[in-house]
């Protein structure tokens, strides 16, 4: 066994513990509401004008709508993109394509909602979906390694900005040997960690 496959395999409990604690949370929408101030104050200072985000799944953070506010901020003659990851099934990573507000969707190869027919891209930030991260920008996702098989392939590396809800704090997760650490992460408390 590979020492990766190892190592999902003894996260996979932590995993399901911190779905059904997300998916359980009495305030989730009140941490919602903050989580959406936090990253849109958060973007005000970036330079960024194209962004790679997620649909949400599983109880997770929607930062979609934040992310439409920011592009109608845009100064004037400057195009905003934000972008939803398309799933490649054979080479298990991800590809960006253009997303707006009412914009065509379908079903990917996991069952997940993507953008129909909409330009291809390569972001320059990319938000990030966390079940759990820890100290310095450590990152627990579902396992896949869909983020940090593309993040490993991606030139210029793109920023990345984790966002979770504080229960996903995870004080003892260390990354394995290919995890990627992010940028910086949110959570409805604010910036938790942003690398100098």
């Amino acid at each position: 066994m590979e020492p990766t496959e190892e190592r999902v395999d003894e996260r996979a409990p932590l995993r399901r513990k911190l779905i059904a604690a997300r998916q359980a949370l009495p305030d989730r929408l009140e941490r919602a509401v903050a989580l959406q101030g936090v990253l849109r104050v958060w973007l005000v200072s970036r330079r960024e004008q194209s962004i790679g985000a997620y649909w949400p799944i599983k109880g997770e953070f929607d930062p979609l709508p934040a992310l439409y506010r920011w592009t109608e901020g845009a100064p004037e003659g400057v195009i905003r993109r934000i972008g939803l990851p398309v799933a490649d099934r054979e080479t298990r990573s991800l590809r960006w394509h253009v997303w707006y507000p009412g914009c065509a969707m379908e079903l990917d190869a996991y069952d997940i909602p993507k953008p129909k027919d909409t330009a291809e891209f390569a972001p320059e930030m990319l938000i990030v979906p966390c079940l759990g991260f820890g100290p310095g920008g450590v990152r627990l996702g579902y396992g896949g390694g869909f983020f940090d098989r593309t993040l490993a392939s991606v030139t210029p590396h793109p920023t990345t900005v984790g966002v979770s809800y504080t229960h996903g704090f995870l004080p003892m997760l260390r990354p394995g040997p290919l995890d990627s650490q992010l940028d910086a992460m949110l959570t409805e408390d604010g910036l938790m960690w942003q690398k100098d």
